[in-house]
């Protein structure tokens, strides 16, 4: 049996910021990163704000959301009592928003009532309609998935204005996540008729567009496309979960604090390669590529699938994204030897990982992450 459950009201195409005028008399806790504040996208939002109501702002955010902001985010909610929470920015803005809703909830001091609005200004994560959140512990360098329908955005405003000024690697990064998802999705254990619809269009609107948001800065199709194709992306996730890419890509971003779009690229083709061992796996992956557009109707599963890895290797080099860890310039040969039998255990403990198609030992986690160094 499957349960398919939409809780999140979206608000997509040009004027959606527009929806937030609705909001009157109410406190109003925004929480965005400094970058966004100081350059004044944030008017973005405060100038769609009733003047009724009060309104505060949180900017304290970090790449890799660490637990010491989340709790001086949930201090701040208890501090002014907010109504309405705002998250406003990438996914470490709107997974900050989701990790004090979490924490909150936990120390039952979360209002029952409180309306959660994402707004995203990256083409990316999708967190504007999953329930998952990345946060991450400094101590450990561990980054944690939070899974709580009580983190699911009330709303998610698509704005494609709030993405026409992202530089081009972030287009890049966040594009090749947005590919991830959607990929990961189609051949997750949990996936069906539903999840597979949604991750089919996302894909095929990132092989479309992905590269013209990334080549040229005022093609404002691409931007609105490749913003409705994370949102796709992330629908297809929340319905069929995800897997090992991720899993492995969550230790590179809390060890290496690589990018986690990056990341999840630079496993892509290796993942694609363990699981293909297995038949149904290799089918999927197959209808995938030929569904996107990367392969034709009578291709055989292994062109199809060549032709996805193709595409994934030719995409990144356009982008000029690093192929390999060795390359990201930050990763020590010495030091990698040491911390991949950490980053394995920690994998193994993701909880991304059950939803992986094929069932995967510490073995195997080492040989990728040889493999990609």
């Amino acid at each position: 049996m499957n349960i398919i459950s939409q809780t999140t009201k979206i608000y997509s195409g040009e004027g959606a910021m527009e929806s937030l005028r609705d909001i009157k008399n109410s406190k109003v806790l925004v929480m965005s990163d400094g970058f966004l504040v100081k350059n004044k996208m944030i008017n973005m939002v405060l100038d769609n704000l009733d003047k009724t109501n009060t309104v505060e702002i949180f900017d304290d955010i970090k790449p890799d959301p660490p637990l010491s902001v989340v709790s001086k985010a949930m201090a701040k909610m208890i501090q002014i009592d907010a109504e309405y929470l705002i998250g406003f920015g990438g996914g470490s803005a709107i997974d900050t928003a989701k990790g004090t809703i979490y924490f909150l909830k936990q120390a039952g001091k979360l209002k029952k009532d409180l309306e959660f609005i994402a707004i995203p200004t990256t083409s990316g994560t999708g967190s504007e309609v999953t329930n998952v959140a990345v946060v991450t512990d400094e101590q450990s360098s561990v980054k944690h998935a939070l899974i709580s329908n009580d983190i699911l955005p009330t709303v998610a405003i698509l704005d494609p204005k709030t993405t026409e000024s992202l530089p081009p690697a972030i287009v890049a990064n966040t594009g090749m996540d947005v590919l991830t998802h959607s990929l990961e999705a189609y051949v997750a254990k949990g996936a069906n008729d539903f999840s597979d619809a949604l991750a089919e269009k996302s894909g095929e609107l990132v092989v479309k567009y992905l590269l013209s948001a990334y080549k040229n800065a005022d093609d404002k199709v691409a931007k609105e496309k490749m913003h409705m194709a994370s949102n796709l992306a992330g629908n297809a996730f929340n319905i069929a979960g995800l897997g090992v890419n991720h899993s492995i890509a969550h230790q590179l971003g809390g060890v290496y604090h690589i990018a986690h779009g990056l990341a999840n690229a630079i496993l892509l083709c290796e993942v694609i390669d363990f699981n293909s061992e297995d038949s149904k796996t290799k089918e999927k992956y197959a209808e995938y590529s030929r569904k996107i557009g990367l392969a034709e109707k009578n291709d055989c599963d292994c062109d199809a699938i060549y032709k996805l890895k193709l595409f994934i290797r030719n995409i990144m080099e356009e982008m000029n994204l690093p192929k390999n860890i060795s390359q990201c310039g930050n990763v020590d040969l010495s030091k990698w030897k040491l911390e991949k039998f950490i980053m394995t255990a920690n994998t193994m403990k993701d909880r991304c990982l059950p939803g992986n198609p094929r069932d995967i030992k510490d073995k195997d986690i080492l040989e990728i992450l040889e493999k990609i160094y």
